[in-house]
């Protein structure tokens, strides 16, 4: 082989090994990336990936809790102050996990329509709400808030 040949294949088999390392990369991160849906689209079902897990994230409703006895089972109800996604759980919940606290869940969608979730995150301080689920109830108060003065 002649050297322009030697660095012909040389410069096509390093183009080669750098497309397939682009495309596995982009492949890892379609096949890990989660979604934040909001629990008004989770309810009304719109723009929910089939067959993909993703967040919902929301407060927990007082008095929504239930776990059944001598199982790790448990339900919870969520909302956005516009519409509830019940939720079901099984596992260890975090200490901060109670009534009246944000928390995220990664799941998926049931088809009769509870999110089973495998993960369960809650806020970490009095101060600290996820941004996704801020900005969900922030434009549902005030979307409830304009409504109100409408009248």
């Amino acid at each position: 082989m002649k050297p322009r040949q030697q660095r012909m294949l040389a410069l096509g088999l390093s183009a080669i090994g750098l497309i397939l390392a682009s495309f596995l990369t982009f492949k890892a991160f379609n096949e890990n990336m989660m979604f934040f849906i909001n629990i008004t689209d989770a309810v009304e079902q719109n723009n929910i990936p089939a067959n993909k897990d993703f967040r919902v994230g929301g407060l927990v409703i007082k008095g929504s809790i239930y776990r059944q006895p001598g199982d790790l089972t448990m339900s919870f109800a969520l909302t956005d102050n516009k519409n509830i996604l019940k939720v079901r759980y099984t596992g260890v919940v975090p200490d901060l996990f109670r009534e009246g606290q944000g928390v995220i869940a990664h799941g998926r969608l049931a088809e009769d329509g509870i999110f089973v979730a495998k993960t369960i995150l809650a806020k970490h301080d009095e101060n600290y709400m996820p941004p996704e689920v801020m900005e969900s109830l922030s434009n549902h108060v005030t979307e409830k808030v304009a409504f109100k003065a409408a009248q």
